[in-house]
């Protein structure tokens, strides 16, 4: 019997070590580098073309309040651009739009595991996720005309500066919401991997500079003989050897759809260093 207790005690004894080794590591939160491919969807790829993907980076830092639910602050920067020309639609082709933008967003999400995980601890270094966020990104879409970028919003091309039916200028921030998932992985004591896919919805249509329909010709100011950039990069339908769409007879012809917003996806790989401190056992 003296036996039996001795080992109840001695493994009481090295349990509570145990637990008070581990109390003794706080994990206070990682930091964490990013990168990856951004696409767009919206009016000018609206059949959700991947012919594309351009490039994405980030950071961010999260905090894991229990196993299961943890939150994340994150920065990115990421290059958006499609072209009526990938399009096999033929009023895409006659259309013949495109555009390029950088995006830089901030965003605040919370994730949740799937399964228990513990930075740090490689007896629970796995787990599927879901990530749901808000956040607020800066655009501003341009094209190239005779090789030279030209932004496109200071120009109203859908009518904007002379507000054409009660159109403003639109502006250049936006709200997103990330919704996507992804899988981590503790490689190390201090190190994480991860995947991550989110799809970010947008309050905004003009990521493309395309919404809603053409706008009066005279709503494009010219000299005689000269066309200005605002009056060739509303309707770019004559290089493509097709036009003009625009072609001031008919009034009202549809540039794009306003009844969607545009949107856009960022599949990243990220790598996350733990931050942790040490204090007593047993102490609060």
């Amino acid at each position: 019997m003296k036996q039996i207790g001795f080992i109840i005690l001695t493994s009481f004894l090295l349990l509570q070590n145990t637990r008070a080794q581990s109390d003794a590591y706080v994990q206070q939160g990682e930091f964490g580098i990013t990168a990856g491919v951004a696409n767009y969807f919206g009016d000018i790829n609206t059949r959700s073309s991947f012919k594309r993907v351009k490039p994405a980076i980030g950071v961010y830092y999260k905090k894991q309040f229990n196993n299961y639910l943890g939150m994340r602050i994150s920065a990115h920067y990421a290059q958006l651009g499609f072209s009526d020309a990938y399009s096999k639609n033929d009023f895409q082709k006659t259309r013949n739009l495109s555009f390029n933008t950088n995006i830089f967003e901030f965003a605040i999400a919370g994730d949740f595991n799937f399964f228990r995980f513990i930075p740090g601890d490689l007896d629970y270094a796995f787990t599927p996720y879901i990530t749901l966020g808000v956040g607020m990104f800066t655009y501003n879409p341009y094209a190239y005309l005779n090789g030279q970028k030209v932004y496109l919003r200071p120009l109203g091309t859908e009518g904007q500066n002379v507000h054409y039916l009660g159109r403003k200028p639109y502006n250049s921030m936006s709200v997103c919401f990330p919704i996507g998932g992804g899988l981590k992985f503790n490689i190390s004591k201090n190190t994480n991997f991860s995947i991550q896919v989110a799809h970010r919805l947008t309050m905004t249509d003009y990521i493309d500079d395309v919404s809603t329909t053409y706008a009066p010709l005279s709503s494009f100011v010219s000299l005689p003989g000269f066309a200005s950039n605002a009056f060739i990069l509303q309707d770019r339908s004559p290089e493509a050897g097709k036009g003009p769409i625009n072609d001031g007879i008919v009034i009202g012809r549809q540039r794009g759809w306003n009844k969607q917003k545009d949107q856009y996806l960022i599949a990243e790989l990220g790598i996350s260093f733990n931050i942790s401190t040490y204090r007593c056992p047993g102490s609060d």
